[in-house]
């Protein structure tokens, strides 16, 4: 079994908010938008990190990370990129992907909107952590938290670190 913490959104952001929540996880994955480069270094240290870059991001931070990251965690086949859409509006080029690749789950950031559900058209479970920055229109910073077992995503738990722009 292997702990994640599903991330994104963050422009620029890390405190001890986000801090706390991550001490306890096997992996951390970013799903872009991580904006300078150093408001990712703490997190970095504390498990296994794999991230894309965002729409945001700059020539620094797509040298580090590529737009679409696609690998295994428990036999699962993960696709993280950072503009996906969600099922039944994906992007030409994300559908595109999901048709070659194949995934189990599916994750994305941008809309800063935290969802997950089940694609059944594609069969797989689309994720999106949400934002845990303090830019954007969202109302309440999240991240995802869970694990993966044989392939199953289990103890699915959306974590919300507070307002947006309320800095404590």
């Amino acid at each position: 079994m292997t702990k994640v913490a599903l991330i994104s959104d963050n422009h620029s952001y890390v405190g001890e908010d986000i801090l706390q929540h991550l001490n306890d996880v096997d992996q951390i994955w970013h799903a872009g938008d991580i904006g300078d480069l150093f408001s990712i270094n703490s997190i970095e240290k504390l498990a296994l990190f794999k991230g894309v870059y965002g729409n945001i991001d700059d020539h620094k931070t797509r040298l580090i990370f590529s737009e679409n990251e696609v690998f295994y965690c428990e036999n699962a086949k993960i696709l993280m990129t950072h503009i996906g859409g969600y099922p039944g509006k994906y992007s030409a080029r994300v559908k595109q992907l999901i048709k070659i690749e194949r995934p189990d789950i599916f994750i994305c950031g941008h809309s800063h909107i935290c969802k997950v559900m089940p694609d059944k058209a594609h069969n797989l479970l689309h994720m999106n952590p949400g934002a845990y920055g303090h830019h954007g229109f969202h109302i309440i910073r999240t991240i995802l938290k869970f694990s993966i077992e044989d392939k199953k995503v289990l103890d699915l738990r959306v974590v919300e670190l507070g307002r947006r722009g309320i800095i404590t």
